[in-house]
């Protein structure tokens, strides 16, 4: 079961979830930064031809958006992207502090951070290798000859760059977030999800992705590389038939299977788990009665019976292929260059590489992120960010409260339950208490795909070392460089990284309306995930449990999917909808966020008046701190995949439809019958 976290805005998955990590650093934006005004909101990026009943998006964004050129080495360009790039900046600046004299064993974390990055900005070195350092991978690769070996090598994919058809990850239980335990998953695609093997509308990506898989096995010298290809991409395209779909995954209770190792073998035969288990690192003894949480049984067993009817040569080239493919961003030009035609290209729509130093640093902050984010917070994040912070969580958490305790669908017992779990939320801003020890991991000059390899097994290494003690909950999921903030539903816990504490999120100058209606949006969305779909069903303590009564339930899920069917609805691209199903949890959290975040900002005024600023209301300034963070413009390839992997909606969605279910908004902007966005009041939905 993939616990995960619900993030406030995602990034692609699959292929180019390796692009996060060691590609895509943000570029320098081809237009000025957004301004912000002298109040916090950009009032000449709005367009005043729009009637904000007909357009919220375009009337809060639309001049600036229909200026907004994506920088050539990005799918999207908006303030999110604008901070993402200001934080590499500033990684960037640490990294060149550290690596003006790389050392060829370094002992310190200064010195491994720069060492790391001066390898990886030595292009002429990388260049001169060619494939070489793929050599002993290959050789083990082509040594595997049964299925025992197979899953052996396939185990490797947690240290190495190699890959394995299944997914293993070490999480909290959910059922007992004391402890943790094994997760296992359906993988094995080397697209982004199993549409892109199935629907007409992919068919010329996997046709694309076809030629890919031949062109990366000729740069390895792999024999017969047509062939090899055609059987792979079949192999994947079996494999896509089983798993089963994004939304299907999102259910927390559907996606808890425990299985044991015996049953395993019992249940999906075909593929080899003890040996794959211990090749991993997973202690011996007692394996047969270890417990793994599997998330999509029949989507494991089906490709546990897919890969014992495959030919070990197939099986070889799927490793061999998905080395090199894994392994490409830490190689010679050739291999990059393909890469990036495939995966960026091709299925995103980005034109253009990202130089080599953001490269560097995202291969850098990849490997020892937490070392990075040590030094980024004594140097870039105020100490009163924080404390403003904590009392802007405070506020929104005092509004959630109020909002349960007046819920018109929720029953006494519900709302007891749900307002403990409340009062139970730990909220965490800026950066962990403790930071991650690096003491242990090898760092060698010159050496980059080394560095990248050891790095993978230092992480799984780290994990490992969680089995059998108590869960640690000062750990968290993203460093504090990260552009983003997430809801960890087994902790009961919402997070805040530093650098999304900026404007225009979190602006000390501007105005009060307006950082609620943005940080103040935000810190609500995170809050309200913890009674999204997904996590209502877990309770103060972080168990997945069913805490509701039956009748609550009932009224929650038809009030999710009448909003569901909003953005069923809405056409992204034309014959493109959003899946009202997949975004489901994200969508119920930017209507409570936005709705917490006007709640709060009327609290704080303490019943005076709120003051007029440029002719617009304080209710119109939260409105417009919302619309102003989503204003972004996204490539077209990259929203069809997008709308695929991401359970996140896109911008204009984010926006309009939110607005248009709060009472408030039309008073605010006097939305009448006939305009576009108008909806009856008994067609508005109101979850909390």
């Amino acid at each position: 079961m993939l616990l995960g976290t619900a993030c406030l805005a995602g990034v692609l998955a699959g292929t180019q979830a390796q692009a996060a990590a060691t590609m895509t650093a943000p570029a320098t934006p081809s237009v000025p930064a957004m301004a912000q005004g002298s109040w916090g909101f950009d009032l000449p990026g709005r367009n005043l031809s729009v009637k904000p009943g007909d357009n919220f998006f375009d009337y809060a964004n639309g001049t600036y958006v229909d200026h907004l050129v994506i920088p050539p080495d990005r799918t999207s360009w908006g303030p999110f992207n604008e901070l993402a790039e200001l934080s590499r900046t500033r990684v960037q600046a640490i990294l060149k502090d550290v690596s003006s004299q790389p050392e060829a064993n370094p002992t310190t974390i200064e010195g491994k951070l720069g060492t790391f990055y001066a390898s990886f900005m030595d292009e002429a070195a990388v260049e001169a290798l060619g494939a070489k350092p793929l050599a002993a991978d290959l050789a083990a690769i082509r040594a595997v000859h049964d299925a025992a070996s197979f899953a052996a090598l396939a185990a490797k994919a947690q240290e190495t760059f190699q890959s394995s058809p299944f997914s293993l990850m070490i999480q909290p239980d959910a059922k007992d977030p004391t402890r943790y335990a094994l997760d296992l998953d359906q993988a094995g695609l080397g697209m982004p999800d199993r549409d892109y093997y199935s629907k007409p509308s992919f068919a010329a990506k996997k046709t694309a992705y076809l030629a890919y898989v031949e062109q990366m096995l000729g740069l390895i010298g792999w024999p017969d590389a047509k062939q090899a290809a055609s059987d792979i991409v079949a192999l994947e395209t079996a494999i896509a038939k089983v798993h089963w779909a994004r939304d299907e995954m999102r259910d927390p209770e559907k996606s808890y299977n425990p299985r044991t190792v015996q049953q395993l073998q019992k249940d999906a035969p075909g593929f080899d788990w003890p040996t794959w288990l211990k090749a991993a690192g997973i202690p011996e003894a007692g394996l047969a009665q270890r417990v793994l949480i599997a998330g999509e049984p029949s989507a494991i067993a089906g490709e546990a019976k897919i890969l014992g009817a495959t030919d070990i040569a197939t099986l070889r080239a799927w490793l061999a292929f998905h080395l090199a493919d894994n392994a490409a961003p830490d190689l010679s030009k050739s291999f990059v260059d393909a890469w990036f035609a495939f995966n960026g290209k091709t299925l995103s729509g980005q034109p253009q590489l990202p130089v080599r130093w953001k490269r560097a640093v995202g291969a850098t902050s990849s490997a020892m992120g937490w070392a990075i984010g040590r030094v980024y917070v004594a140097r870039y994040f105020p100490p009163e960010s924080k404390v403003e912070m904590g009392h802007l969580t405070d506020a929104l958490k005092t509004a959630f409260h109020v909002r349960l305790e007046h819920n018109s669908w929720m029953g006494p017992a519900t709302r007891a339950a749900a307002l403990r779990k409340l009062d139970n939320f730990t909220i965490q801003i800026g950066y962990p208490t403790k930071w991650r020890d690096y003491g242990t991991l090898e760092v060698h000059k010159g050496d980059v795909y080394g560095n990248a390899t050891r790095a993978v097994a230092f992480e799984w290494q780290y994990w490992l070392g969680h089995l059998g003690k108590p869960v640690d909950r000062d750990e968290w999921d993203m460093t504090p460089q990260t552009v983003n903030a997430y809801n960890m539903p087994v902790f009961d816990e919402i997070v805040f990284p530093a650098a999304i504490l900026q404007p225009p999120f979190f602006n000390p100058k501007a105005d009060a309306a307006i950082n609620y209606g943005a940080i103040g949006g935000v810190i609500g969305h995170e809050m309200t995930h913890s009674f999204d779909d997904e996590g209502r069903k877990f309770d103060e303590h972080g168990r997945l449990r069913d805490w509701w009564t039956k009748a609550d339930a009932v009224r929650f899920q038809k009030l999710a999917d009448r909003l569901g069917a909003q953005y069923d609805a809405f056409e992204v691209l034309p014959g493109v909808h959003v899946n009202g199903k997949l975004t489901m949890g994200e969508n119920i959290a930017d209507l409570g966020g936005l709705t917490l975040a006007l709640d709060a900002y009327h609290a704080s005024l303490h019943g005076k008046p709120a003051p007029v600023i440029d002719g617009l209301t304080g209710d119109q300034r939260v409105f417009l701190g919302w619309a102003q963070v989503w204003r972004e413009k996204v490539r077209d390839d990259a929203v069809r995949q997008e709308i695929v992997v991401d359970p996140h909606s896109p911008p204009v969605a984010r926006v309009n439809i939110p607005m248009h279910n709060i009472d408030a908004w039309y008073a605010a902007w006097a939305v009448e019958a006939g305009q576009k966005l108008y909806l009856k009041p008994q067609d508005r939905v109101k979850i909390w």
